[in-house]
């Protein structure tokens, strides 16, 4: 049976369930988020938004940097980004999120993106200095959360969690998927990281999405269904970036639960 376009969209889902998507924004109830010792408090959880943060903060500590954190776990099957604690870091109950308690005040920082670039800045590191080389690495981050989302709501929506296949979405979004992954092995074809010669956070904000996918770690069967293997660059690239100390403990970090708190 085809779809028939009402003449208002209405939401019809009336459920009280704390987690489920609802067409409003705000908290949903009064919540007290832990707080740990360190300068920065993260609010998140191990997907591929969520990675990007715990690989920088590790990726930092492979420099020297002092950037200590603390991490807690967001339940967001359970609706904990829709407490009060969480809505006041990020209005957008997305994670992950930040606080910076080193600023008077304490300094909320979120999206991913706003996030890598916060710390790159702060420590002066995994971004160039001069404008040229800076401004590349911007580009491919910005490109990032512009392209990912093609990849997490489209390709695998619809690949991996959709109730049922639909040929028109997952055709759309597979051949935008696998156009993305042609431009990074372009790209790649001349430059050792995506935005250069060196590693930075445009790699680090690129690896949890495109890496993983090639890597077959994103979504099951996908990787074959994609046919990364005809991405040789990416697929080097994603091997040496697993590879990384700060990536992989980035990858295996321990979140703290509101459990381990109380």
């Amino acid at each position: 049976m085809s779809y028939e376009l009402p003449e208002v969209w209405k939401w019809e889902d009336e459920s009280e369930s704390l987690s489920g998507n609802r067409p409003d924004a705000g908290a949903r109830f009064e919540q007290r988020l832990p707080r740990g010792e360190e300068r920065f408090q993260v609010y998140s959880l191990g997907t591929p938004n969520g990675i990007k943060v715990a690989v920088m903060f590790e990726e930092l500590r492979e420099l020297g940097v002092e950037a200590d954190y603390d991490l807690f776990l967001i339940h967001i099957g359970e609706g904990d980004q829709f407490g009060s604690d969480f809505v006041e870091i990020n209005p957008n109950s997305k994670i992950p999120a930040m606080l910076d308690t080193g600023v008077e005040g304490d300094l909320r920082v979120f999206e991913s993106a706003s996030i890598l670039l916060y710390l790159a800045d702060e420590f002066g590191a995994l971004i160039p200095e001069d404008v040229q080389g800076r401004t590349e690495v911007v580009n491919w981050l910005f490109w990032q959360i512009g392209a990912a989302p093609y990849v997490g709501g489209g390709f695998g929506h619809f690949f991996s969690y959709a109730p049922e296949k639909l040929e028109y979405p997952i055709n759309r979004f597979t051949m935008e998927t696998k156009r993305q992954l042609d431009l990074l092995d372009k790209q790649l074809d001349d430059n050792a990281f995506v935005a250069g010669d060196e590693y930075s956070v445009a790699d680090i904000a690129i690896w949890p999405w495109y890496g993983r996918l090639v890597l077959g770690d994103l979504y099951d069967g996908s990787a074959e269904f994609l046919n990364v293997d005809e991405y040789e660059n990416v697929m080097e690239w994603a091997r040496r970036v697993a590879e990384r100390p700060g990536v992989m403990r980035g990858l295996s970090v321990e979140y703290k639960t509101f459990k381990d708190e109380e």
